[in-house]
C-alpha cells in the first residue's frame, strides 16, 4: 500500500498544504478522509483558515503572492486559470501590484471578493502550469494584458518577454487569430504595442528594468524593497533599509562613458564606508539571469536577518 495513503490526514494536510503555498480546496480536503464535521472542527480551532467558500488557508493568512493567486483560481472553479495582470506577474514580465487577483473562467461564475473575474473561452494551447498554478501562456498572456494596462505597460512587457526569447510575434499572432472578433480594444493595443517593438526593437528602459527586477523580487517570495530612494545623499535602485541593502542595476545605455563609471564607483565607495551592503547588477543579470539575481538576492538578506 502507499505510505503516503497510509499517513495520518493531519500529516497528508500538512505535505499538501506545502506543495500548494498553503491552500487547500475542499475536495481536497474530502480526498484527505476529512469529512464536514472535521473541517468544522479545524476551522473552530483555527488550523483552517476560509480565504473563499470552499477554499482554505492552513494555520494562518500569511500566505505568499502565489498562494493567494492560488487560493482565487480554487475559488473560481472548475476550468479557472489566472490571468491579465497576474499571470504576468507570475511569468515574471510585470510586477504585479493591484488589488484583485486576475482569473479567467469560461461561462458564468459568481463573483468573490478580491477576485477580478474575467470571462472567455481558453483553448488548451492558451493554458499552462508555474509551480502548480494553472495560468494563461506567456502569449495569451501579453493578449489579454493589453485590455488591462497603458500602452506604455504593456510595450514594457512585450520587450521584457521578447528580449529574453521566451515568446516570439507569431506565438501571439496566433492567439490573436483564435480570438479574433473579441476584446477589439486589447487586440488593437496589442497590434499597436507590436509594431513599435518591430519598429524599435527590443530595449531595455529604467522604468522596464525596475519593473523586471521588482517582478524577480515577487516572485522569489522576498520582501518588496524601497526603490530609487536617496541613501546618504546617493540615489540607490533598490534599498532594504533593515538588512543595509542596496542593489545598483547598471546598464550600458546609461554608463558608457568615463565620468559615469567613475562616478558609479565613488557612489559604492561611500556607500560601503557608511556600513551598507551594495550588490551591483547588469540589466543583462536582471533579464536573463533572473535566478542566479534571486540567490545573491535571498543569501544577502538572509544573512541580514531581513
Amino acid at each position: 500500500m502507499d505510505q503516503q495513503s497510509t499517513a495520518p490526514p493531519e500529516m497528508r494536510l500538512q505535505e499538501l498544504a506545502e506543495a500548494q503555498f498553503g491552500v487547500v480546496g475542499r475536495r481536497q480536503l474530502g480526498a484527505l478522509g476529512l469529512s464536514p464535521t472535521m473541517v468544522r472542527d479545524r476551522l473552530d480551532r483555527g488550523s483552517l483558515v476560509r480565504l473563499h467558500r470552499g477554499v482554505y488557508a492552513v494555520g494562518h493568512r500569511r500566505l505568499r503572492r502565489e498562494g493567494i493567486r492560488l487560493a482565487a483560481v480554487f475559488a473560481a472553479g472548475p476550468g479557472a486559470v489566472l490571468s491579465h495582470r497576474d499571470a504576468a506577474g507570475l511569468h515574471g514580465i510585470r510586477p504585479a501590484n493591484h488589488r484583485n487577483i486576475d482569473v479567467t473562467v469560461d461561462g458564468k461564475r459568481a463573483r468573490a471578493p478580491g477576485i477580478a473575474l474575467h470571462r472567455a473561452t481558453l483553448t488548451p494551447d492558451d493554458v499552462t502550469q508555474i509551480d502548480g498554478i494553472p495560468v494563461t501562456t506567456l502569449a495569451r498572456t501579453l493578449v489579454d494584458l493589453a485590455s488591462v494596462v497603458p500602452r506604455d505597460h504593456l510595450t514594457n512587457a512585450l520587450n521584457a518577454a521578447e528580449r529574453n526569447h521566451r515568446v516570439d510575434v507569431g506565438a501571439i499572432e496566433l492567439v490573436l487569430e483564435r480570438a479574433r472578433g473579441r476584446n477589439g480594444r486589447g487586440h488593437r493595443a496589442m497590434r499597436a504595442a507590436l509594431a513599435e517593438v518591430r519598429a524599435n526593437g527590443p530595449e531595455h528602459t529604467r522604468s522596464e528594468l525596475e519593473l523586471l527586477f521588482l517582478g524577480l523580487v515577487e516572485r522569489n517570495g522576498l520582501p518588496r524593497p524601497r526603490t530609487n530612494v536617496h541613501v546618504h545623499g546617493q540615489e540607490v535602485d533598490a534599498w532594504w533599509p533593515q538588512a543595509r541593502l542596496a542593489v545598483e542595476i547598471d546598464s550600458w545605455a546609461w554608463h558608457r562613458t568615463r565620468r559615469s563609471f567613475q562616478r558609479d564607483r565613488a557612489k559604492t565607495n561611500l556607500l560601503v564606508a557608511h556600513g551598507i551592503i551594495v550588490l551591483r547588477f547588469t540589466d543583462a543579470d536582471v533579464a536573463d539571469r533572473p535566478r542566479e539575481v534571486a540567490a545573491q538576492l535571498t543569501g544577502q538578506l538572509q544573512r541580514s536577518g531581513d
